[in-house]
């Protein structure tokens, strides 16, 4: 990462922070009444091949000790009402403005791996891993809701990971290789606005889908 786009992370991540901590003040104290402690998610994810650190989210699920891999149908029971709300409109993402800080993460990236498939894939994430993880990027916009539908329609833990490693690992690992080939500030801030604008409309749909629903 060149010392302008850290600058860039570190400017924008601090004045996000600043300006959106009552947001992710208002979304903890919820988050603690309604589903209780731990209000966080902690996850091990992977900056480098070698290189791993824990990634924090809003947790949307019911804890679970032997959770594993990423979460498709099998898990779907587990998330919670103000869950799904965090997931649709990504609100759960915003305590990683602290991974930016710290500087695991950048703004725009790759979604960072778990471990299990950085081990699995190790060629491919050799790749991928020479750019910083972001909290969005391009496999994000372009590819997101297929994953979620792909994933939706599994049923088994088994099934979540032959659909992942087979049918998504593949394609946003392709897909965030372009972003590295042809990464500038303005497709950044492109993604970054695009991503907002996708945040927005999610919500603004899921009401009109429930009217929908009841006519």
């Amino acid at each position: 990462m060149t010392a302008g786009r850290r600058a860039f992370d570190l400017g924008l991540a601090a004045l996000l922070a600043l300006l959106l901590s009552p947001l992710i003040l208002g979304v903890a104290l919820l988050a603690l009444a309604l589903q209780g402690r731990p209000v966080f998610y902690l996850s091990e994810r992977m900056r480098a091949p070698d290189r791993a650190f824990r990634l924090v989210k809003f947790r949307t699920m019911a804890p679970d000790p032997a959770d594993c891999g990423v979460s498709g149908g099998d898990k779907e029971a587990r998330i919670t009402r103000l869950g799904a709300v965090l997931r649709r409109s990504r609100l759960d993402e915003l305590p990683q403005l602290w991974n930016i800080l710290r500087g695991d993460m950048s703004l725009v990236g790759p979604r960072p791996p778990l471990r299990r498939y950085v081990e699995a894939f190790p060629d491919l994430y050799a790749q991928v891993l020479q750019t910083r993880p972001g909290v969005t990027g391009l496999a994000t916009l372009v590819f997101h809701r297929h994953e979620e539908r792909i994933l939706a329609a599994c049923r088994t833990r088994a099934e979540t990971e032959a659909a992942y490693t087979r049918r998504c690992v593949p394609r946003k690992a392709r897909i965030d290789l372009i972003h590295q080939a042809r990464r500038t500030p303005c497709a950044d801030l492109a993604i970054l606005a695009r991503t907002l604008a996708s945040a927005a409309g999610r919500l603004r749909d899921r009401p009109r889908a429930r009217r929908r629903g009841r006519a």
